[in-house]
């Protein structure tokens, strides 16, 4: 089925409509566009630049995806924005393009990214994220998979916020956010496993018990990151995915990790 454009929306002649894809009016699709079947764009969406939009998304009433990088080093080119499927963005979302030419900005899947919230150019953002309202990621911010951000969260630039971890309403992350975890503060410290969130993506009573014992590692054992590190890979689950992906989250951390209470 052919795209469903309202008369009142602006679809640049050379850019490229899925089928079933529905353009509301007074919505701006740009020149370089790729927008994959059964997107919908609300009224005064916009999506522009070199931005590929995959399946089934949803663009809410001012969201605009694909914006120039707001980076002052952007000397020209064509970077731009990838976003895989089935995401939803909210109103007044905003998604800027990669800094340097061919790099992108990129989103996966399944992510929920609701109103005013904003991910700056260069991001790599995984998928089945919830980013609440006004979450800001800074430039060159990495997001994994599963995690949950709650309202008004601010993510420096270049850091990495890790699996199934939560960031609090509030949070302000300058160092690189652990998997698994759960932070709160300005700056923010590592309060808890992430239990809840654990438990809803369906992780084992087994699997909780491992992340609870990197937990008082890192966090409980009164031993400096080296220490600590060296003991989980020591450990007699260090071969698990929980202690394989938390080594090697900590290994290739360049603003350190998050740190705990007190």
């Amino acid at each position: 089925m052919s795209a469903k454009i309202h008369p009142m929306a602006v679809v640049e002649p050379t850019a490229e409509l899925g089928s079933d894809v529905e353009i509301g009016p007074f919505a701006y699709v740009g020149a370089q566009v790729v927008i994959g079947d059964g997107t919908r764009l609300h009224h005064h969406a916009s999506v522009e630049g070199n931005t590929v939009l995959g399946k089934n998304c949803e663009v809410f009433a001012y969201a605009c995806l694909g914006g120039k990088t707001q980076d002052l080093k952007f000397n020209g080119g064509n970077p731009g924005v990838r976003i895989g499927d089935r995401n939803q963005f909210r109103e007044y979302v905003t998604v800027h393009s990669g800094t340097k030419e061919n790099e992108m900005t990129v989103v996966g899947s399944d992510n929920v990214i609701l109103a005013y919230c904003h991910i700056a150019h260069d991001c790599v953002i995984g998928s089945h994220i919830v980013m609440s309202n006004y979450t800001g990621l800074a430039g060159h911010v990495t997001v994994e998979d599963y995690a949950v951000f709650g309202a008004y969260a601010g993510i420096h630039q270049f850091a990495c916020v890790g699996a199934y971890s939560m960031l609090a309403a509030g949070a302000k992350l300058r160092h690189d956010m652990p998997p698994f975890f759960m932070g709160d503060g300005a700056p923010v410290v590592v309060r808890m496993i992430n239990k809840v969130g654990l438990e809803r993506n369906g992780f084992t009573p087994e699997q909780l018990d491992r992340v609870k014992q990197i937990f008082r590692i890192l966090y409980r054992d009164g031993l400096n990151r080296s220490q600590a590190l060296g003991k989980l890979r020591e450990h007699p689950h260090a071969d698990s995915a929980e202690f394989k992906h938390m080594l090697a989250f900590a290994q290739k951390t360049e603003r350190g990790l998050a740190p705990g209470e007190g």
